[in-house]
């Protein structure tokens, strides 16, 4: 019987990179296929602390409730997927904390959606507020993309794509920053390159080598703190102007291509974070 376990719903390179941390630490674990678990309230369970690494972010965030509900600890806390899973929570943690972002906004109806817009001025970048890989994200350069995203959204759109969030477009020198945060300690960097606005691996971006300076790490640390992450990545733009800002936190984030960039074992940091918890 184990008293770990690593619950998922696929199995990608990040999580064989967990599996293998196990096995080379020689600690015992279950693997829990998310789709075929089942919980009923009271049953005593064969592990205390779980790994949550679900792709879909609803059957993550339900199985950590129910399992913080028989005592189980989970990284990270249900809360945690709660705030980071919802972009519009984050930004409200990260404002009440102090912690710069870009300028954003928040509408729920097309007309003020199309004020709030315009009262940015353009460009703007129009996202869901739940969502990852940087799909479903919009550059409005004018009026007429203002107005032809908003009604596409108001047709075709469920509830979330009634919530118009809304920020200001940086002008980032073609990169972004990714920083992973464990147990408010930022352990390495990396830039994430392309020539298409949204520089996202997953859309094609390349990772690169981020030297971890003080900034980097208090300002990665702070947004951390904000949403109370235990193991997180914070995604952070360079404006000309005001410096770094945090654009995105990411609760179950990847790693596959940052752990020879950094030269960091972050999945075996991670294992050895929530170890802690036995």
């Amino acid at each position: 019987m184990a008293d770990f376990a690593i619950i998922y719903d696929r199995i990608r390179p990040d999580e064989k990179m967990l599996f293998d941390a196990m096995d080379e630490l020689g600690i015992s674990y279950e693997k829990v296929y998310a789709p075929q678990l089942k919980l009923t309230f009271g049953q005593k369970l064969p592990f205390k602390v779980a790994l949550e690494r679900c792709i879909s972010q609803s059957r993550g965030h339900a199985i950590t409730r129910a399992l913080e509900g028989m005592n189980v600890k989970v990284v990270n806390p249900s809360h945690v997927i709660e705030l980071c899973g919802d972009k519009l929570a984050t930004n409200a943690a990260l404002a009440l904390a102090g912690v710069p972002t870009p300028k954003t906004g928040v509408a729920f109806d097309t007309d003020a959606a199309l004020e709030l817009i315009e009262e940015f001025g353009y460009p703007v970048v129009m996202k869901p507020p739940v969502g990852s890989w940087g799909r479903l994200l919009s550059k409005i350069n004018d009026r007429d993309a203002a107005e032809a995203v908003l009604e596409h959204k108001e047709v075709l759109g469920g509830y979330q794509h009634h919530v118009y969030y809304i920020q200001e477009l940086i002008a980032k020198p073609e990169r972004d920053i990714r920083a992973f945060v464990i147990d408010n300690e930022c352990i390495g960097a990396i830039y994430r390159s392309s020539e298409h606005w949204v520089t996202n691996t997953a859309r094609g971006a390349k990772a690169s080598k981020c030297d971890l300076t003080p900034e980097i790490a208090e300002l990665a640390v702070a947004a951390a703190r904000a949403v109370r992450g235990e193991i997180v990545a914070i995604d952070l733009l360079e404006d000309p102007k005001r410096g770094l800002l945090v654009n995105e936190i990411n609760h179950t984030m990847e790693f596959k291509n940052s752990v020879t960039t950094t030269g960091v074992n972050i999945p075996r940091k991670m294992v050895e974070y929530a170890m802690r918890y036995l």
